[in-house]
């Protein structure tokens, strides 16, 4: 008998590899064997394949039958492969078109009554079929829209396995046809993460410097830390920053939708708007870096990959969780490690931080009545580590408003002229930096920075010369006052940063002019 085969794609993170599902059968004792290094949930494709064959009226051959998932050394989990395993052991008794199965990349789970149930990852999977040059592929049909977003991909959904042997040309009674699955596999989107328009920056009242820090930060891409009492507004400020962001393209939207489909979500379009993660302070390493024993799963800090990160309340986070952002911030990156595999998944979010300036939240505020030591308020501001206070570009401190000006109906900017603004000096930023590697201004290393082209004679740097030598910064925070700088100068549609812009940025970054 001829070997048939068929395709399955393995997901690891966000990268997917093209998997050659083959099957043979011998006149032996009646078996069914999976090789090839699948994890438990794929072992269990047996008995889910055979009942299914068998209530599909396309009872396996009564012979020992043989499926291997090749490449084996390369780790396999999940019950995405059902429907490809199946097909190949049917084609091994002639009774679909070897042919039509040997192009075709199938990926679904299989109920035991035949039905082929939607599964998360389908997004991924199916660009992993193109990149490799397998365009055709047959998926659930709950997963049909979603897998329709990738360029190229000639997709086919079905409903049962009987549906798609008859694809491949088997004969099949209609009766054994089956209708949508009751049980619903693919969540809809949580509620804080459903396709909304953001809320509007001109509800914000009464914080215009918050709202022009808030500016610089979506200009340049920045890193931003809100210290502040409770009812300044720094969950409000934070909430609005996607809405202010420029549109995703059609890269970042595919990254983001691919994302959201490891997780189960249910995608039928791509957003444009960047995405928005707010994970509580109290959550745990795995739900902020992603993880798992069998599947590594995207945490909020994948999730958040290119949009926003905010992290309400930062001071009363673990240490250990916040140093967790440290690497992810620098390479834009999140690699899981586990035994036998490691899963990477994109990091580039931008991060806001919010807290209070104490225990109490009174601390600093005028007519406020602060219960707090001064240890107490001294331990409570450095549970922030040093290394990761450099790593943020604006340190913003807030008070509660306290002064409503004309009818106190909201701020004098809109989200969208804000918008407007803020890609007016990106697109200043990209142009100057049309011959680098980086699009943004909180991208661009510091020895670029510093002795690139675009570096500053000492006369404009004189002041951020001065608060370095006192010690007011370390070379790193230097860099990033210089990043702030240029990003305030692009939306100024200055030509490069003059003395103002300079003095602007080093008190956006440490609270000081000089």
């Amino acid at each position: 008998m001829i070997v048939v085969r068929t395709w399955a794609v393995a997901l690891t993170g966000l990268q997917g590899a093209l998997i050659e599902v083959e099957a043979d059968i011998t006149q032996h004792k009646p078996d069914f064997r999976l090789i090839g290094m699948p994890d438990k949930a794929l072992g269990e494709a047996v008995r889910r394949v055979t009942n299914a064959c068998e209530n599909s009226g396309l009872a396996l051959p009564d012979r020992r039958l043989t499926v291997n998932l090749s490449p084996a050394s390369l780790p396999k989990q999940g019950s995405g492969f059902d429907l490809a395993v199946a097909m190949a052991a049917l084609s091994t008794d002639g009774r679909v078109d070897p042919d039509s199965l040997a192009r075709t990349v199938h990926i679904g789970e299989l109920g035991l009554d035949g039905r082929v149930r939607a599964i998360p990852g389908v997004l991924p999977s199916v660009l992993a079929a193109v990149a490799a040059g397998r365009p055709r592929v047959v998926v659930p049909e709950e997963n049909r829209a979603e897998a329709e977003l990738v360029t190229g991909a000639e997709v086919t959904g079905v409903r049962s396995l009987a549906e798609a042997a008859r694809l491949h040309g088997a004969d099949v009674d209609d009766a054994v046809l089956v209708g949508p699955d009751p049980v619903p596999a693919v969540l809809p989107a949580p509620e804080s993460r459903a396709v909304n328009p953001p809320a509007d920056l001109a509800d914000v009242v009464g914080q215009p410097a918050a709202v022009d820090a808030l500016l610089v930060a979506a200009a340049g891409g920045h890193h931003l830390l809100m210290s502040g009492p409770p009812g300044a507004g720094k969950t409000m400020l934070a909430q609005r920053l996607p809405g202010i962001l420029p549109a995703l393209d059609d890269a970042g939207a595919l990254e983001v939708a691919s994302v959201r489909s490891l997780t189960g979500e249910a995608i039928t379009s791509l957003s444009r708007t960047p995405p928005f993660e707010a994970p509580h302070h109290s959550a745990t390493l795995a739900a902020l870096v992603g993880g798992g024993s069998r599947r590594a799963s995207p945490g909020a800090i994948a999730r958040a990959s290119r949009g926003v990160l905010f992290i309400d309340e930062v001071a009363e986070a673990p240490r250990s969780l916040l140093d967790a952002l440290r690497q992810p911030l620098e390479h834009g990156a999140i690699s899981i490690h586990r035994a036998g595999f490691t899963a990477s998944f994109p990091a580039r979010f931008q991060l806001v931080l919010a807290m209070n300036p104490c225990p109490c939240g009174e601390f600093g505020v005028a007519g406020g009545t602060c219960t707090c030591s001064p240890t107490d308020v001294r331990r409570y501001a450095s549970k922030i580590s040093g290394p990761l206070l450099d790593r943020v570009d604006i340190d913003l401190r807030m008070q509660r408003v306290s002064r409503l000006d004309g009818n106190g109906s909201g701020g004098a900017v809109s989200s969208a002229e804000a918008r407007e603004r803020v890609i007016a000096a990106r697109q200043r930023a990209a142009a100057r930096l049309s011959e680098t590697p980086w699009s943004t201004n909180a991208e661009v290393t510091g020895s670029w920075l510093r002795e690139g082209p675009c570096a500053l004679d000492g006369l404009a740097r004189k002041t951020l010369d001065g608060a370095l030598q006192r010690g007011l910064l370390t070379l790193r925070a230097y860099d990033r006052v210089l990043r702030v700088a240029w990003t305030i100068a692009d939306l100024a549609d200055h030509p490069a940063p003059d003395a103002a812009d300079i003095g602007r940025a080093l008190f956006l970054k440490k609270g000081v002019t000089a």
